[in-house]
């Protein structure tokens, strides 16, 4: 059993459950010599921080990061890093009655069947969003590393709530409005839109879903190791980790199946740097299972929260009766927005990974800048 694990060369085992004591992340095959801080973790914690406005959760969870092994002197040590986060504002009290009664669109009855009913049931235990803690941990060590070594940038954002769609814009207008507004959109106008949709379905009881962008910049040619662990059934494994994502696609996507080749081939040319381009990038800067030099570009999926303040037929385990269930508890009316950092930090451990397996990332890394 190995469920609990991600990568081969960054290795990353997550722990802990929405209602226990903490959850958190061991990091082994992080390089020495990385210039680490709890600060860098922490911001990137708080961008996925429940309660911080209207339309989340009002769980009230202050996240603060602790590193407990691994970083030594402000410098990774090579060691395994150990890190967690502790839990805070729980309320047990609606799962323990509904604990046989599974909730319509939750892992509830099927963690029960594949555990025996051992499972931890609170707050939906080890399937809760509240586990993507651990992604992002271990996502903020990966981003600062590829940053530093590769100039790789992730960015991921949101491009569609419901019904409601973004604009087209550039990365630089993206990165300028993202942090401006509570649904992490680089279309100012669509997001007023969005928001409005998301507080229309909390009035009514109900949730909705959305679709994630996401841009890697500057990811070197070559990365992938086909054909079963190709680029993209690396990142897909990773991104399908996250509770409530049903969906991805890479490049043109689901769009290319209307294409015709001779539309959706990206031809190549020699740059004025000497490299190798394509004019379009209907691939997502994958070819064959491999980065081709041009930024990956992949959307995800994400299913409207399970839990809403609408009555849902059930089933009671005990009694094998059709009962009726009301969902309670503390839940994001739409999960889109603090879905994004937990994207950027999947990609980044996924990709992490690949460029050690390549030998683009050493043991030992310099930075003479810290």
């Amino acid at each position: 059993m190995d469920g609990n694990s991600f990568g081969k060369f960054f290795r990353i085992t997550t722990f802990g459950e929405s209602h226990g004591k903490c959850v958190g992340v061991v990091v082994d095959g992080c390089p020495a010599g990385l210039a680490l801080k709890e600060e860098d973790i922490q911001k990137e914690l708080d961008k996925r921080r429940p309660g911080q406005s209207g339309i989340s959760t009002p769980r009230k969870e202050s996240d603060l990061v602790q590193i407990l092994s691994g970083v030594f002197n402000g410098y990774t040590t090579g060691a395994p890093i150990c890190a967690l986060v502790w839990n805070k504002d729980v309320d047990s009290s609606f799962y323990t009655r509904i604990r046989f009664t599974p909730r319509p669109g939750h892992a509830d009855y099927t963690a029960f069947v594949k555990y025996g009913g051992f499972s931890d049931y609170r707050g939906g235990g080890r399937f809760s969003g509240r586990i993507t803690v651990s992604f992002v941990i271990a996502g903020a060590i990966a981003k600062k590393l590829l940053r530093k070594v590769l100039g790789v940038e992730i960015l991921a954002y949101t491009v569609q709530i419901g019904d409601i769609k973004a604009k087209d814009m550039s990365i630089e207008e993206i990165k300028g409005q993202i942090e401006n507004n509570l649904v992490r959109c680089g279309d100012p106008e669509a997001a007023k839109k969005m928001v409005e949709l998301i507080e229309k379905v909390k009035e009514e009881g109900d949730s909705v879903g959305g679709i994630i962008e996401c841009i890697a910049l500057n990811v070197p040619p070559g990365l992938g190791e086909p054909v079963f662990d190709t680029v993209e059934g690396e990142l897909a494994k990773a991104i399908f980790a996250v509770p409530g994502v049903k969906g991805v696609e890479f490049g043109a996507g689901f769009k290319a199946a209307v294409m015709r080749g001779s539309e959706h081939n990206d031809q190549f040319y020699v740059a004025e740097d000497g490299n190798i381009k394509t004019f379009n990038n209907n691939s997502g800067g994958i070819l064959g299972g491999i980065t081709n030099g041009e930024p990956l570009v992949l959307r995800v999926a994400i299913k409207p929260t399970a839990t809403i303040g609408k009555p849902q037929k059930t089933v009671d385990l005990k009694t094998k009766k059709t009962v009726e269930i009301l969902g309670k508890g503390r839940h994001d009316p739409c999960i889109v927005p603090r879905a994004v950092p937990v994207i950027e930090s999947v990609i980044a451990f996924a990709l992490t990974d690949l460029a050690i397996r390549m030998g683009l990332i050493n043991q030992v890394i310099k930075l003479k800048d810290g």
